[in-house]
């Protein structure tokens, strides 16, 4: 079992390594690159479509949800540890280089992730009960008529739901005793007990959910870290700098930083990049594809949004509150992850107090994840309902919500070493579709721009009233 436990851990890492890296960048950069450098063009358009229309009635357009519950559903599975505890295990390694390599792969990012969206959208279909329902299995099989790739994506995704939901109702729990001192199969039982109101409640209770209880953490979460980097403002400009410097030269070992080279800074922020934000894996369009809207490439705009929010302000705001407050170089390096995760809320405890910046970064964490796990538990029905069916799907939702008291506890640890493994599952299928269907975004896109964005801007009359949009 040993042996077994360190050979996926070999592959795990290698995968994660430079092949996964070069993939998502390699893609995203193809992306950005055939589509014009679209995300960077109309970036100001992007925001006033998505955060500048949020209380926009779209009640008669086709969708199940709102285009902003949309967002703040696929949002919901994306902010959490890694763009808060994760920023600062990433810095602890790599450096205040590994920033700007956190802001490089999320500027790149932006268009995998307005590309996948925007074909979620053009492939969605109505199910049994009249939801519209979509993701990378339905864009693979009926785009690119590649329906085994379709199915290895959606079997992945359907099983890796299981152990991440495990893993991350291990940290709410582990959060939860160290914090407050209370009993993991007490906590497992709640967790489970609420992640079951909200999951059985279907798409349109999670998009409730999430379209409440998200912004309203975003914000609060970013008002404590501004705080932290006020306190420290005087250190704000040569953080700055050393974010650039390091990019690009080593920085020398200090306190408890080992030191960092190029390598040690590209790998760990371009990681950290990825994971933040889950451009290009496949998932955002699952929660997409059942917004309200007039066009696969309005919905998509919801993607470039996205990715600016989980890295570029929350994983930012994380880093200068670690790099201002200096909490990055009294962490131990030989600590492991679970020592690095101190740096946020060290960092939080210069502004609150020690006790009160811990609590306050759990409570985050704590609520962060429980919003994840209900996503993450669509997304898994999503995909067993694609490969066997509407009643299918709601057995292995009982088996998600089961998952998550066996994870809280403690159990089937083994099984959580898969984990990155069936990550990679479905992000290489999905990479595969996007730079394959390129050409599709890329007519979509101008597709949009001249008859929507041009007419909307007065710049041209109304030429057809055929959108394009999904089914």
């Amino acid at each position: 079992m040993d042996l077994i436990s360190q050979w996926v851990a070999e592959i795990s890492a290698w995968i994660w390594g430079p092949p996964m890296i070069i993939l998502l960048l390699g893609g995203g950069l193809f992306l950005t690159i055939r589509l014009k450098f679209f995300q960077f063009r109309y970036f100001a358009h992007a925001m006033a479509q998505t955060v500048g229309r949020i209380r926009k009635n779209t009640d008669h357009l086709e969708g199940t949800l709102t285009p902003f519950q949309a967002f703040t559903s696929a949002l919901a599975s994306t902010a959490g540890a890694t763009n808060i505890v994760g920023v600062g295990v990433a810095i602890a390694i790599g450096g205040p280089g590994a920033m700007f390599w956190m802001w490089a792969v999320a500027l790149i990012g932006m268009a995998s992730k307005y590309s996948e969206i925007l074909l979620g959208v053009k492939y969605r279909e109505k199910n049994e009960e009249g939801h519209f329902v979509g993701g990378p299995m339905y864009y693979i099989q009926k785009g690119l008529g590649w329906k085994w790739l379709a199915v290895l994506f959606a079997f992945g995704l359907m099983v890796e739901v299981i152990p991440s939901s495990m893993v991350q109702s291990n940290s709410i729990s582990s959060t939860v005793k160290t914090a407050f001192g209370w009993d993991p199969v007490v906590t497992g039982i709640i967790i489970t007990i609420l992640t079951a109101i909200v999951v059985f409640g279907g798409v349109k209770r999670i998009g409730n959910v999430a379209e409440k209880i998200v912004p309203f953490m975003v914000i609060v979460y970013l008002i404590g870290a501004t705080g932290v980097v006020l306190i420290h403002a005087d250190r704000l400009p040569a953080v700055i700098a050393d974010i650039f410097t390091h990019a690009f030269t080593p920085i020398s070992a200090t306190g408890g930083f080992a030191g960092a080279g190029i390598a040690m800074a590209l790998r760990w922020g371009m990681a950290r990049g990825a994971y933040s934000n889950e451009a290009g894996m496949g998932t955002a369009p699952i929660a997409h594809a059942t917004a309200q809207t007039d066009h696969p490439a309005r919905q998509g705009l919801w993607g470039v949004f996205s990715v600016f929010v989980d890295t570029l302000v929350i994983c930012t705001m994380s880093g200068l509150a670690v790099l201002t407050a200096g909490t990055w170089t009294q962490v131990n390096a030989e600590g492991g992850e679970a020592a690095l995760a101190n740096a946020v809320p060290l960092a939080f405890g210069q502004l609150m107090g020690e006790t009160a910046g811990s609590i306050f970064v759990s409570v985050f964490l704590l609520i962060f994840v429980m919003t994840t796990v209900g996503v993450l538990i669509f997304y898994g029905e999503k995909q067993a309902e694609y490969l066997f069916g509407l009643t299918f799907s709601k057995i292995m939702r009982v088996v998600y919500i089961l998952s998550m008291f066996v994870g809280a506890v403690g159990g089937l640890k083994f099984v959580w070493q898969f984990l990155d493994i069936l990550l990679a599952m479905i992000v290489v299928p999905n990479m595969i579709a996007l730079l394959f269907m390129s050409k599709e975004v890329k007519e979509e896109t101008e597709d949009y721009i001249e008859n929507i964005y041009k007419v909307e801007k007065g710049l041209k009359k109304p030429t057809s009233p055929d959108t394009g949009a999904g089914a």
